[in-house]
């Protein structure tokens, strides 16, 4: 029941391409190297871990397991942690980044690209950086003005920011020693991802890809700035060369696989990788996961024809010259946004008795992929959450998926409810892998999703707003009590604990809601969690038995980490809610809801006093909707553009989450003045809240309005219960 009748259109992110590479570029990619001795010393730690006292990379190690040998605190007197210290943060948008730890010093990046670096025993600020995003870029945005954090190398830490710089600071002062524009500014484009330094090389990617963009990853060198090679991960749409070092694999191979006509000419393919960019020190290679195609639908991106090298794929290539190796596509043709950004673990696994050198990949298909990394071929792909639909399982011998032919929407013409939706069974939240159990654990979820390849022209491709092939204002909820309870019952998170041996669950923890926070593991027997629901977990990692369980006041979607200073071990993470699933979900959201968006950074040691200041009041929001406007043409009109232009920040009929305005309530709703002035005139446009005059009229916006405002009406007399959330 509750699959059929939810269909909340939960999408996702943003990037595209300078073709200003030219061969001189890549006349000379390997670089100096030669590392000074701090470089050397960043390497070191980066290759190996070291002994847990630092966590140097956002992933721990190269290998990413986000596994610490550290067991000081362990399964035995984890129940003793409390607060060492925590830090208020300033803005009150999602915190995805995990905090990196060196030599005494914790590096956190937050919303908005900025950077803070603190004393990481006092608490003490030692400086912060803010790059001063121009607000208007969050339009280009997918997915919250998020940041998944920094790389600390030699004397610099750099990161990346929404609106494309590579920047590198002196790590002691904070201040900007360089920066680099990674992508043209008049294009989609955003970097929400944290880059990796391999060598003397920076490497970053981008996103964009719901809006209409090409994606591509580029080095730079970590000294100066300047690019060294770049990897398209889609085509060149005429087919020609951009002097790239992907031109050679395109031009042989990778070209057949893109219909020679399709939208995918005009919007540049998509291919963004967002996140995932992880380095082999033991093969020497790097991996990509390359995210999903533009439009999604395949019908109109490639005519349905070809399985479009590098969509939905893990892909290798040479770590000094950025060349092609291999690659594995997880989902061919892709057409429901199953990215393979999804984080990327480095491993060792017995293979019928050989030891094998193995990537775990689970990506958004629900699929948990076991690959050698040393040829890319898949050894094993098996469902990590239940009721799959879209496919049964994977042809081993082929390395494809068997596919549920209803999945593709636009062959049949009917409408798709896909398990997993857009937002997938698994999303950026990073998994890690524990040796000593063998286990991966994942922050998996249950999020459906309705696909509708009945468009009509506002659908069709705009300059604003998501450009994914299927009809957005169709698959919002119906006016149905039902269908809107239904859609919280459906919509679950879950921490799995998966076997990559056997292939099955060895353990897992059902939460009432999505959009949990990423898994960090130790030796002391332990996995570490926050949840949306504002709880920070700690669970045995053999056996799933919850151990800690703490009120953190605020829901969590970073990964935590941990690092031993002066003998005594801690643990870091952020609060505050954010990214994807909040903007999107309306109702869905459930009881995260009611959460108030906190957003801290919070260190942990057994024994730790401090504590938390009371939660803000939650005065609710006077929800007196005015009365209604409107034709009933009118109204319809201003839900099919609200559904376009609208959901995917403001939520599914217009239900917010709490931290972008809930609209049922806005100030501006009774006065059409106001409400312009916001929609078309750009008055928030410094928040984020750019004008829409591109694409709607002032009947659009008036149009718009009067759905709102039904909306609010419709839902306080039905929906009690969906009342404005707590804000900040």
């Amino acid at each position: 029941m509750a699959k059929k009748v939810f269909s909340a259109a939960l999408l996702g992110c943003a990037a595209l391409v300078l073709a200003s590479c030219n061969a001189s570029k890549n006349d000379s990619v390997s670089g100096s190297g030669s590392l000074d001795e701090a470089e050397k010393a960043s390497e070191a730690l980066l290759k190996t871990g070291g002994n847990g006292d630092n966590w140097a990379g956002i992933g721990y190690s190269y290998d990413e397991q986000r596994f610490s040998p550290l067991t000081d605190i362990n399964d035995k007197n984890v129940g003793e942690l409390g607060i060492a210290w925590f830090a208020d943060l300033e803005d009150a948008r999602g915190q995805e980044a995990t905090p990196v730890v060196v030599d005494g010093t914790l590096y956190v990046s937050h919303a908005w690209s900025k950077v803070d670096a603190w004393d990481a025993v006092t608490g003490k600020k030692l400086w912060s950086f803010d790059p001063k995003v121009p607000g208007e870029r969050a339009v280009s945005a997918c997915c919250d003005v998020v940041n998944r954090g920094v790389a600390v190398w030699g004397d610099k830490v750099i990161f990346a920011t929404l609106d494309g710089r590579l920047i590198a600071l002196d790590k002691k002062t904070g201040k900007e020693l360089w920066s680099t524009q990674t992508f043209d500014t008049s294009k989609p484009y955003t970097i929400t991802g944290a880059p990796r330094v391999v060598k003397d090389m920076v490497l970053i990617g981008n996103g964009g890809a719901e809006f209409g963009v090409r994606g591509y990853v580029t080095a730079y060198d970590a000294d100066t700035g300047k690019e060294r090679w770049r990897f398209y991960t889609a085509p060149n749409p005429k087919k020609e060369k951009d002097g790239a070092v992907s031109d050679g694999i395109f031009a042989s191979k990778g070209n057949a696989t893109w219909s020679d006509t399709g939208e995918w000419q005009t919007s540049g393919g998509g291919g963004t990788v967002w996140d995932a960019i992880v380095y082999d020190k033991d093969l020497d290679q790097i991996y990509l996961g390359v995210g999903n195609g533009n439009p999604w639908n395949h019908g109109t991106r490639s005519n349905g024809e070809g399985d479009n090298w590098f969509l939905s794929s893990v892909v290798a290539l040479d770590a000094t010259t950025g060349k092609y190796k291999w690659h594995y596509q997880e989902t061919p043709g892709e057409t429901w946004d199953y990215t393979a950004t999804q984080p990327i673990i480095l491993a060792e696994q017995a293979v019928n008795g050989t030891p094998t050198k193995v990537l775990y990949h689970a990506p958004k298909n629900g699929f948990f992929f076991t690959i050698d990394r040393t040829s890319g071929k898949l050894i094993d792909a098996k469902p990590f959450v239940e009721g799959i639909n879209w496919a049964t399982g994977y042809d081993m011998a082929t390395g494809r998926p068997i596919e549920n032919p209803e999945a593709r929407f636009y062959k049949t013409g009917k409408p798709f409810i896909a398990v997993p939706g857009a937002l997938g069974a698994h999303n950026w939240h990073p998994m890690s892998y524990n040796p000593a159990t063998g286990l991966v654990y994942i922050p998996a979820q249950q999020i459906p999703q309705g696909y509708l390849a009945d468009m009509d022209e506002l659908d069709k491709r705009k300059v604003l707003g998501f450009n994914v092939g299927t009809s957005l204002n169709k698959t919002m909820l119906p006016d149905d009590q039902k269908a809107f309870r239904a859609a919280v019952a459906a919509t679950t998170g879950r921490l799995v604990a998966f076997d990559p041996r056997t292939g099955k669950v060895a353990w897992g923890v059902d939460y009432p809601a999505a959009w949990n926070g990423g898994t960090m593991t130790t030796a002391g027997n332990l996995v570490f969690q926050g949840t949306s629901t504002g709880r920070f977990r700690a669970y045995t990692a053999d056996t799933g038995k919850q151990l800690l369980d703490l009120d953190m006041q605020s829901g969590i979607v970073s990964a935590p980490s941990t690092f031993r200073i002066g003998g005594v071990q801690y643990i870091a993470f952020q609060t505050g809610k954010g990214g994807a699933f909040p903007l999107v979900a309306g109702i869905a959201g459930g009881v995260t809801r009611k959460l108030p968006n906190l957003p801290r950074l919070v260190v942990l040691k057994v024994g730790g006093t401090a504590t938390l200041p009371a939660p803000p009041a939650t005065t609710a929001l006077a929800w007196n909707p005015p009365a209604k406007i409107g034709t009933p043409e009118q109204i319809a009109a201003g839900k099919a553009h609200f559904g376009r232009y609208c959901q995917v920040c403001h939520g599914d009929s217009a239900i917010g989450n709490g931290f972008t305005p809930d609209l049922r309530v806005s100030g501006t709703l009774a006065n059409a003045d106001a409400w312009k002035g916001v929609i078309l005139d750009g008055a928030l446009k410094d928040r984020g809240m750019v004008s829409f005059a591109r694409v709607l009229t002032p009947a659009d916006a008036e149009a718009i309005r009067a759905y709102v405002i039904e909306r609010s009406n419709w839902t306080k007399a039905n929906l009690p219960d969906a009342s404005a959330p707590v804000g900040r």
